[in-house]
């Protein structure tokens, strides 16, 4: 699994000075390096606001009982310390890629890159909390930011920000689509229920020995995960049945609990098979923090608080056999294959519909600290992490490398899948009119029909459609669409305006 063999069994402890001196992107990763090695590598992501607010999610901080439990087992443990966006060599020598609840949206380009890593060979555990848990005030939680849209804002993540938020590095290259279940098979609800012990564990027959040694383990104020697609994505642990709105978490800015519990609130704990590779999900970022916080909040210089969530229940033992299976090199492709027993599909509320869910208040929930801006390290207080960072100097838009994109989730022939067309970098406020889309094989026959107007279209190019443009020159165009059933193999998709070809792009259909 894209394994870098440690060339020595003996290592010494590196990190945990316990201090909280002010530390950036400059200063060296922190890394725990275990006595007797497994020659299994394990990332934590430090580049998407793990610090922000009340959050401390740092191997050398309120995830060092996580960090060091992998490090006793073996793992070599270390931060991804960077100011720039992440790119497939960053994370290509690491056999799991840990993202703590990320509050600073991935580009395109990250997402292509995660995705990558995962269809080689590597994995990525996603770990989320409650929706509204925006830590940095930026209008993006880790929910928003890990399934690829900001709810209300699908097709326009810069909805409501300032023009120097809009032009700033960290919104460079991001866009709406709904990625996360498109390529991994789930979607983090936005509910948010709090204090709840999730005793529903599948069984290791079905968890591929996940769950050995867990009956329960402990929410606090978290989330769901919705099944999207049962073929590559399970649930493994759920909520108990029954929950009502005593079960909410207070603050909560809509109902809280979307279906009761159980299985059709959708799952607290799940995994993924994405190509070669792997991904794990959790809803509550309580299930791995400790309380030995490192730094000091970046917006107003305050000591934080953070709790011994890792020691509690079977927390530890689950997260521990997570990432033993994440980093276990696995040749099948899909769940489908092994003959355990599929989850359905996970019902859906009509406002949990990407494109057309909205916000139940006004973001962001709260106001900033006067002068600080989440974009901008040198507004960050003495003590957090950042501090010393110099103001960034204005960049000019990044370049684009493509107009046009496709995001395609694995393809099952005869099998309804949503096709996500993205237009970047065009002409803002323009409506781009007789665009159509094909899909066909390598000896050039039509494969695709779209879900267009009310009907299925015939097998061919589409129904001619537009799109217009916002004011950053991008758009989004969501297809529902199926190949033809039996056929299989390489396949081609292209987009065409009238006659001229503009984009194609290699897929597969299995």
């Amino acid at each position: 699994m894209l394994k870098k063999i440690l060339t020595s069994s003996l290592f010494s402890l590196v990190i945990l000075s316990g201090c909280a001196q002010a530390e950036n992107f400059n200063d060296k990763a922190p890394e725990q390096l275990p006595t007797t090695a497994n020659g299994l590598k394990v990332l934590f992501d430090n580049t998407h606001g793990q610090t922000a607010g009340a959050a401390d999610w740092v191997i050398d901080g309120a995830f060092s009982d996580f960090g060091q439990g992998l490090m006793h087992r073996g793992y070599a443990v270390k931060e991804l310390r960077k100011n720039t966006p992440i790119v497939l060599s960053d994370l290509q020598s690491y056999d799991a890629f840990v993202i703590p609840e990320a509050n600073i949206p991935f580009k395109a380009t990250e997402q292509a890159a995660l995705v990558s890593y995962v269809k080689a060979g590597g994995s990525v555990f996603f770990i989320a909390d409650h929706y509204n848990a925006d830590r940095n005030l930026n209008r993006f939680d880790s929910s928003e930011v890990f399934n690829g849209y900001r709810r209300g804002a699908y097709s326009a993540p810069t909805k409501g920000m300032t023009t120097e938020e809009r032009q700033s590095s960290r919104m460079s290259g991001v866009t709406g689509s709904d990625w996360l279940s498109n390529n991994f098979g789930v979607r983090f609800r936005y509910n948010a229920l709090n204090n709840i012990d999730a005793t529903h564990v599948v069984s290791t027959i079905d968890s591929f020995g996940i769950t050995k040694n867990v009956s329960h383990v402990a929410m606090h104020a978290g989330s769901t995960i919705a099944i999207t697609n049962p073929d590559i994505a399970k649930g493994i642990v759920y909520l108990p049945d029954g929950l009502t709105s005593s079960d909410k978490w207070g603050p909560g800015v809509d109902q809280g609990v979307y279906f009761g519990g159980g299985v059709a609130e959708g799952a607290y704990v799940a995994i993924s098979k994405v190509g070669l590779g792997k991904a794990a999900f959790i809803g509550d970022s309580s299930m791995v923090e400790d309380a030995t916080s490192k730094y000091k909040r970046e917006d107003n210089g305050q000591t934080k608080t953070t709790y011994d969530g890792y020691k509690e229940a079977d927390d530890a033992t689950l997260l521990n056999n997570l990432v033993d299976w994440l980093t276990k090199d696995e040749s099948y492709t899909t769940f489908k294959e092994k003959g355990i027993k599929l989850d359905e599909v996970s019902p859906q509320l009509a406002t949990e519909n990407p494109a057309t869910s909205t916000e139940p208040e006004h973001e962001p929930w709260g106001t900033p600290a006067s002068g600080y801006k989440w974009y901008d390290e040198s507004t960050f207080k003495s003590g957090s992490y950042g501090y010393g960072t110099a103001a960034p100097a204005p960049t000019p838009a990044s370049p684009v490398t493509s107009k046009y994109d496709f995001i395609v989730p694995v393809i099952t022939n005869g099998t309804e899948f949503n096709l996500t067309l993205q237009l970047n970098g065009l002409t803002p406020n323009t409506l781009y009119s007789d665009l159509k889309v094909g899909i066909y094989n390598t000896s050039g026959t039509q494969l695709g029909s779209f879900y267009m107007n009310g009907s299925w279209s015939p097998v061919g190019y589409s129904p001619s459609f537009s799109a217009k443009t916002d004011a950053s020159g991008n758009a989004i165009v969501l297809l529902k669409t199926k190949t033809i059933k039996g056929q299989t193999g390489t396949a081609s998709i292209r987009l065409k305006k009238g006659t001229t070809s503009l984009y194609t792009e290699t897929t597969a259909i299995k």
